[in-house]
């Protein structure tokens, strides 16, 4: 399923199935088909126009932000701090030197904050290497000097380093750390990401608690919101297809009992924003 997910996800991207419309329109043109590779040409590039101009993007992504609530410390401290991989470009870090982060970063930044805040609290991190064949450097080697870096010890970090998707974050990382009945655990990832990334860890016995970062919205008011650039609504629309179609391909292959995994009656809506720990 994984390598099945990154060569059909590549062809389905919105951004890549658009330029793949305009370059079979374009190829269609010299032949007999012109009048159909003509209207792919159009299509793809109204297209464009349209998920570029329109708030398309933000249309995808606020009921997935919006799914769950800010976590709430009054529930209480937690016993452990899981935080998800896909921060980190592990080869720009292994050829520059240094750790290259991506645009997911605020994930290491509310981890380390939750860290200093429950100094009893353990910390995982989990992420190995997601290419397609699988052979380059591993993420979470790079996690743990960052993290010591900002003031995490060593010894209090859980460093999962096989894990090339969320399926496997959730099973390895349950093993590694076997978590106790009633223990509380955090799971640190992007707010677009939490529906699936929750769904996941409860379907293989881990329940965690959401702990949302790296908003791309402000909220409902967002879906009337134009995009401030043409590959900027784009890109979110990307992004949002990306966490929509995973959990259809969950929920359709038994990885999710739900289509759409939803707050526990325990999960208070009222708790404090992540910025604000």
């Amino acid at each position: 399923m994984f390598y099945a997910s990154k060569i059909l996800g590549f062809f389905v991207t919105p951004s890549n199935l658009m330029i793949e419309l305009g370059v079979f329109g374009m190829l269609l043109m010299p032949t007999r088909y012109t009048r159909l590779g003509r209207k792919l040409l159009v299509i793809s590039m109204l297209l464009v126009a349209a998920i570029g101009t329109l708030p398309i993007g933000n249309v995808l992504t606020v009921p997935l932000e919006e799914r769950f609530p800010h976590w709430n410390p009054a529930l209480g401290p937690p016993n452990g701090i899981v935080v998800l991989g896909g921060v980190i470009n592990a080869e720009i870090s292994a050829r520059r030197g240094g750790v290259g982060l991506s645009d997911a970063a605020e994930r290491l930044i509310a981890a380390v904050s939750l860290a200093r805040q429950y100094p009893a609290a353990r910390v995982v991190f989990t992420g190995g290497n997601g290419d397609l064949m699988g052979d380059g450097p591993i993420e979470a080697d790079f996690a743990i000097p960052l993290f010591e870096s900002l003031g995490v010890p060593r010894d209090r970090l859980i460093v999962e380093r096989r894990a090339r998707n969320t399926i496997e974050n959730a099973v390895f990382t349950k093993q590694l750390v076997a978590p106790a009945p009633g223990e509380r655990w955090l799971l640190v990832t992007s707010a677009m990401h939490i529906p699936r990334a929750i769904g996941v860890f409860r379907e293989s016995g881990f329940p965690v608690d959401a702990y949302p970062v790296n908003y791309q919205t402000v909220g409902w008011e967002d879906l009337r919101k134009a995009p401030g650039s043409l590959m900027g609504g784009i890109g979110l629309t990307d992004r949002a297809v990306h966490e929509w179609l995973g959990l259809f391909v969950y929920w359709i292959t038994g990885r999710l009992s739900i289509l759409f995994p939803a707050p526990q009656p325990s999960e208070s809506p009222t708790g404090m924003r992540p910025g604000h720990i």
